[in-house]
């Protein structure tokens, strides 16, 4: 057989031109020092800031500080397993959550991993935790109004779809309460809802999630969760997470509201991975950048334009005082943030008034734009009343003899708080409220004993339930025009001729 050079040339040519061997090259780097959550990792000269990091024992990183000869990388998960001289690898990915409607129902920490139990969630898509806020351009000024069930919210500091709202006041005066309601007020108000907890007790956010579920509110919220006992990357990635994950529902044209329960735990976790880094402390120990830190978070809260689909997201970040300072450090940082803030004050929650909100200090910057006509006209001097009668009633402990005219201010504000007083878990439907400011504003309470101002409200909305054309009315317009409210007056009047008053012994005599 004789051998044809040319023909095996051909051949070799042919299969060296077609062999193809698969190459994986990855930058890998190794641990130097490894403490409290962060490493100090060495050999990846490539790495970006922000960038997720593969190490041994499936732990998760994220790159924080690119310095001269190491990168600084905060651990998430099992991260007491990982030792000095263990492989680290660059994912060339920037951190990024998984989002969508397959996290609405479930407990998930900031990684996206479910925590209660029911199985993997299959995310169809991730969205990165930082992302920048829209411009000007992109956004459109805020004029939906977000019921939140809250007599005294929604009458007197009204809050908007693509408003900041920081909820702020001492330790147990009732902050998480106001976000609870709100989110038990969202059922069939196409809204999702995600609660962010930061540092709180495991126990709590089973409390919180069990109100939900009981109340089948859990159909529309997604809780985010990094309990107290996680280490402090954690906590700090918690409240970015939850915003990714709002963000999804934002930019496909829905709504979302955004809860942060709270920022000053987070703040304090951000002040503990910039001292482990080795960032240099400024005030209080906070690194220079901590209003960036809250200001980069909460400017991603905006309602876009009809170009963009029309969506919003709302954020409803806390903070927690001490003493009721809230020119501190951080409290001032927020303030200045948001686009005004609920105060809630611990003389009042303990003397029974519930919301504890101070209504002098509490603003909504956004004010009457993001509120129902009917509500606009109903309460719109009630601020100043409640104002007024905080006023006199300092001035009246005095024990000097008043006039007829600051009795009646007295009597009618003393009034007026009992008819905003409202109890947990019970959000109130929006024309059940105007009818009961209404009520209370045009003289209707003020020969009913305050305390008989819960029980004449709650049996005024029986009756009015059951002749359904004032609450019908106000319902279907959102207005509450002159001769909707002649109706409303004559249905007070023939209320208020079959309510007793004569109980007022019985009810004392049970107190006692």
């Amino acid at each position: 057989m004789k051998l044809r050079p040319e023909e095996i040339t051909s051949i070799l040519k042919q299969r060296i031109e077609a062999y193809d061997v698969e190459t994986d090259l990855a930058e890998v780097g190794t641990v130097l020092a490894i403490g409290d959550g962060i490493a100090r990792v060495y050999g990846l000269e490539s790495c970006m800031a922000m960038e997720m990091v593969e190490l041994e024992h499936d732990v998760t990183g994220i790159a924080l500080n690119l310095e001269e000869d190491n990168v600084g990388v905060a651990l998430f998960g099992d991260w007491q397993k990982v030792s000095e001289g263990g492989r680290v690898k660059r994912s060339g990915r920037v951190m990024s959550v998984p989002v969508g409607e397959e996290l609405v129902g479930r407990i998930v920490n900031p990684l996206g991993e479910p925590l209660d139990g029911g199985g993997p969630i299959n995310a169809s898509e991730t969205r990165e935790l930082e992302f920048k806020a829209p411009g000007v351009v992109h956004r459109e000024p805020v004029s939906e109004p977000l019921q939140t069930g809250i007599k005294a919210i929604d009458a007197m500091i009204p809050i908007g779809r693509g408003q900041r709202e920081l909820v702020i006041g001492d330790r147990s005066t009732g902050k998480t309460a106001i976000l609870v309601d709100t989110i038990l007020n969202q059922k069939g108000q196409d809204m999702i809802c995600v609660y962010v907890a930061i540092g709180q007790k495991a126990s709590t956010v089973a409390q919180v999630y069990e109100r939900l579920k009981e109340a089948g509110a859990m159909e529309y919220t997604i809780i985010v969760t990094a309990s107290a006992s996680e280490a402090a990357p954690i906590k700090w990635m918690a409240p970015y997470a939850g915003t990714a994950m709002g963000e999804y529902f934002l930019y496909s044209g829905k709504h979302a509201v955004c809860m942060y329960d709270d920022l000053s735990k987070h703040a304090d976790a951000y002040r503990q991975m910039s001292l482990l880094l080795r960032r240099p402390p400024g005030r209080e120990a906070f690194p220079g950048d901590v209003f960036y830190l809250h200001s980069r978070l909460l400017e991603r809260a905006c309602k876009l334009n009809e170009k963009l689909g029309h969506g919003s997201l709302t954020a409803l970040p806390v903070i927690e005082t001490q003493a009721g300072d809230v020119s501190a450090y951080i409290p001032t940082n927020v303030i200045s943030i948001t686009d005004g803030q609920i105060f809630l004050e611990s003389d009042l929650f303990y003397s029974g008034v519930r919301p504890a909100i101070n209504v002098g200090i509490s603003v909504s910057r956004v004010g009457g734009n993001a509120q129902v006509k009917a509500m606009r006209k109903v309460a719109g001097r009630l601020r100043l009343d409640l104002a007024q009668y905080r006023e006199l009633e300092a001035f009246a402990q005095f024990g000097s003899e008043l006039d007829p005219q600051t009795q009646q201010t007295l009597a009618r504000g003393e009034r007026m708080v009992a008819t905003l007083n409202q109890p947990q878990y019970a959000p109130w439907p929006l024309e059940e409220q105007v009818v009961a400011m209404f009520a209370g504003i045009n003289g209707y309470l003020d020969d009913v004993p305050t305390a008989q101002v819960p029980r004449f409200q709650e049996e005024l909305r029986e009756f009015l339930r059951a002749e359904e054309t004032v609450y019908a009315g106000i319902r279907d317009s959102k207005d509450f025009p002159d001769e909707a409210q002649e109706t409303a007056r004559a249905q007070i009047e023939k209320f208020k001729g079959s309510f007793s008053v004569h109980e007022e012994s019985a009810v004392a005599g049970a107190a006692a």
